[in-house]
Formats: structure tokens, C-alpha cells, sequence
């Protein structure tokens, strides 16, 4: 299941890469150029889209396997009242 989500992230951001870099190679043919839109900012972008989804993705599993949230700590409470904790 980790390896579906990983590989969901990665071919987010493949298309995610190719989308910037094919509007990158469109714009220059109808000569307009941005000075922030280069190689070097596309694979920036795509680093800090990747670490973002990661993060979303740990945190969303730390929250969901802890009993951090309201209703898991009443789920909580309740394992240790039946001894099941």
C-alpha cells in the first residue's frame, strides 16, 4: 500500500514536471519569457510539491495512528476499559 502511494506522488509530479516544462517550451516559441520560469524553478517547484504531498501524507498517518484526535482518545478510554489495552 506505501508503494501505491509513493508511486501516485511520483507520477504527480512526472506530469506535474512535464505540464511546466511544456508550458515553458510554448511560451518561448511565442517568444514570451519570464525570468523566474527556467529549469533550475521548475525542478525546485517539484521538490517542494514532492516534500509537501510527503509531509501531508506523515502527518495525516501519524494522526490517524495516534490517539491524538477527539474521538480516539474516547476510543482510547474505552480499550482500557474492556482490558483490551
Amino acid at each position: 500500500m506505501r508503494q501505491v502511494k509513493s508511486d501516485k506522488v511520483k507520477g504527480l509530479s512526472i506530469l506535474l514536471s512535464g505540464w511546466l516544462f511544456a508550458l515553458m517550451g510554448f511560451l518561448a516559441t511565442l517568444n514570451i519569457q519570464f525570468k523566474w520560469l527556467t529549469e533550475e524553478s521548475i525542478h525546485a517547484f517539484i521538490i517542494f510539491f514532492i516534500a509537501t504531498i510527503s509531509l501531508g501524507v506523515n502527518v495525516y498517518a501519524v494522526w490517524k495512528n495516534t490517539f491524538v484526535s477527539k474521538k480516539a482518545q474516547r476510543q482510547n478510554e474505552e480499550l482500557h476499559k474492556k482490558n483490551l489495552k
